[in-house]
């Protein structure tokens, strides 16, 4: 897990430009804490930053290979879960190796199928190799978009880099975001590609991108595709066990202290309880760690969204798999810190206007970091296996738009509220998501005789997968590599997103309930109280004192007057919102109030040029 950066300049040579690498590669010093390299030679230039996994001494970067033809160059973020496999075959091959690093693999695996090395890995990766022979640069993302990878399309070249950051850092980017970025930041849909600045484009999941003196080309090496779902209850139910025993043994491989994010939900109790179950047969015992607010299990008050705190269930699976358990425990004061605002803030290069679980992740993060270096998480259980209120809601089933859109701002607020009019009124944001629903909606195919209630669920959970789930990750791995941490997804294995897509509806909800699958497949491996228990998203806090320093921090913003913020925010809305801010205490009362905190930290640090033309 590493931070990865670099330029192509074929009308340059860029040895002389040391000074802009280095400065691509520091912004990502929080990703790699343990090492840094650049390679520079004639119009390529890499930079990477190191967080040491595996094979600690023998894994630096950027990684090279000399050919008879030339040198090809790798920097790589990741982990590539079935590297043991590939670096076996590529040995029968004739490849010769001189580290245990999965990285050495991945450079090898170019080497020999070139570009098509991507569809025999199994992991999180973005990795860019410059070919020199070829005089190419070929960029590859993980099929699911775990790992982030941003480039940005120069006159002679392109730049890129593991965050936008990165390539912001160089001079040739242009730091303005046009109504097509902004709109990115008002709802939560994400188009494919789309970076939110000006210029800046992510490659895509699944997805190649090779640059070489006659342009950039891209191409789709995985999607996710309908296939039909032969095996019966028992069969899948079995399948999705054996799925998830090998997913845990693969992403628990690691040569520094390994942990589990645990929530007390029937995702990370699952991997918690499997993940025990793998390290006891080893003589080892797991660390567990779950977040939680002073005062809140005491204090807890139920509603739609959240009907039971997490600690009691947790603890229920620490006792029963025997884990090493912390709670960590946040204060309304350490989540309304103005610092911690702006780091998260700089984590993300945006602002995302989810307050509290943002920040009360980060802290998270950190405190895990002091004690392990990796961490498994359940993220994306809900969207492979059906697990949202939104999957069981009639009115979502059938709403023209993206179904967590439904209850979104019932649940979750409306952080456009206190925008100007006439911004709201140019980003036209209902047009906005119309379209963009109709077009992802119309690329997901139908299997033959599919009912019409079978294929709106195909439709929904297809774009969970595709769409929702990516805004997950991408927050995922940007809270845990701003403190160091690497956090991996088993649940978003790409045989078992395929698998479990694919299993009708009716085999997914067989008990009327969310999740059965995993339900059942995990069934002898979790706590009676975590089995029946119903799903409860990632907590916020209840503290009317989080609330109260909101507050005062927007009566700060309200005295600035001149700052830039306001070309978007209305400042009449923004004074109404912190008078009415001191006695809420849910994160949907907060939403507008959070999201214009978050722009202004977005203005101070980044000074964006604002275009709604």
């Amino acid at each position: 897990m590493c931070g990865i950066t670099g330029w192509i300049s074929f009308d340059r040579e860029l040895r002389t430009e040391q000074d802009t690498v280095d400065a691509m590669t520091e912004t990502m010093d929080c990703r790699g804490p343990d090492d840094r390299g650049t390679w520079i030679s004639g119009p390529a230039a890499l930079g990477h930053r190191r967080l040491a996994i595996i094979d600690l001494p023998g894994g630096r970067q950027p990684m090279t290979a000399r050919t008879d033809e030339g040198s090809v160059v790798l920097v790589y973020s990741g982990e590539t879960y079935n590297f043991t496999e590939l670096r076996a075959e590529l040995a029968a091959r004739g490849h010769r190796f001189s580290t245990e690093s999965d990285t050495e693999v991945v450079l090898r695996g170019y080497l020999e199928w070139g570009e098509a090395v991507a569809d025999r890995l199994n992991g999180m990766y973005a990795f860019a190799v410059w070919d020199e022979p070829k005089q190419r640069l070929v960029m590859i993302r993980d099929r699911m978009g775990i790992k982030p990878f941003y480039y940005y399309e120069t006159a002679d070249g392109v730049l890129f880099g593991s965050e936008p950051k990165a390539v912001l850092a160089n001079p040739l980017a242009r730091r303005s975001v046009g109504a097509d970025g902004l709109r990115e930041l008002f709802v939560t849909v994400r188009t494919p590609g789309q970076a939110v600045w000006d210029g800046l484009r992510e490659v895509e999941p699944g997805t190649v991108v090779t640059v070489d003196r006659g342009g950039l080309r891209r191409h789709v090496y995985w999607s996710l595709r309908t296939r039909p779902h032969e095996d019966g209850r028992a069969d899948t139910v079995a399948h999705v066990r054996e799925l998830l025993d090998d997913i845990v043994r693969r992403q628990l491989v690691a040569d520094v202290p390994r942990c589990v994010l645990l929530s007390g939900g029937l995702d990370s109790s699952a991997l918690t309880a499997l993940a025990a179950r793998r390290l006891a047969a080893e003589g080892e015992s797991v660390r567990s760690f779950s977040v939680d607010f002073a005062g809140r299990t005491e204090n807890f008050v139920a509603d739609v969204l959240r009907p039971t705190p997490d600690s009691p269930y947790a603890h229920d699976v620490a006792r029963a798999a025997g884990t090493r358990h912390k709670d960590i425990v946040l204060d309304a004061h350490a989540l309304a810190d103005p610092e911690l605002r702006a780091r998260v803030v700089r984590a993300r290069d945006l602002p995302t206007g989810l307050g509290d679980l943002d920040t009360s992740l980060h802290l998270l993060f950190q405190a895990v970091r002091e004690h392990s270096t990796v961490a498994l998480s359940g993220e994306s259980a809900d969207e492979v296996f059906g697990g949202y209120r939104q999957f069981f809601s009639e009115q979502a089933r059938t709403a023209r738009t993206f179904p967590w859109l439904v209850h979104h701002d019932q649940d979750f607020g409306d952080g456009t509220s206190l925008l100007r009019p006439e911004v709201t009124a140019a980003l036209d944001l209902p047009t906005f998501v119309q379209d963009s629903y109709d077009t992802a909606a119309a690329g997901v195919e139908r299997l033959d005789g599919e009912s019409g209630l079978e294929y709106r669920m195909r439709v929904m959970s297809h774009l969970h997968l595709t769409r929702f789930v990516r805004m997950l990750l991408d927050r995922k791995d940007r809270a845990s590599m701003a403190v160091g941490l690497e956090v991996r997804v088993p649940f978003c294995d790409h045989r078992l997103v395929e698998y479990v897509y694919n299993a009708p509806w009716a085999l997914k909800s067989f008990d009327g309930r969310e999740k059965s699958l995993l339900r059942e497949a995990a069934a002898d491996v979790l706590p009676k109280s975590v089995y029946d228990r119903v799903k409860s998203p990632y907590p916020s806090t209840q503290d009317p004192k989080y609330a109260a320093a909101l507050q005062e921090h927007g009566k700060d913003l309200l005295a600035r007057t001149g700052h830039p913020v306001f070309q978007l925010v209305d400042p009449e809305r923004l004074s109404a919102a912190v008078r009415e801010a001191a006695p809420q205490t849910t994160q949907a009362a907060r939403s507008g109030l959070e999201h214009t905190l978050d722009l202004a930290v977005w203005f101070d640090m980044y000074a964006p040029r604002i275009t709604l033309a």
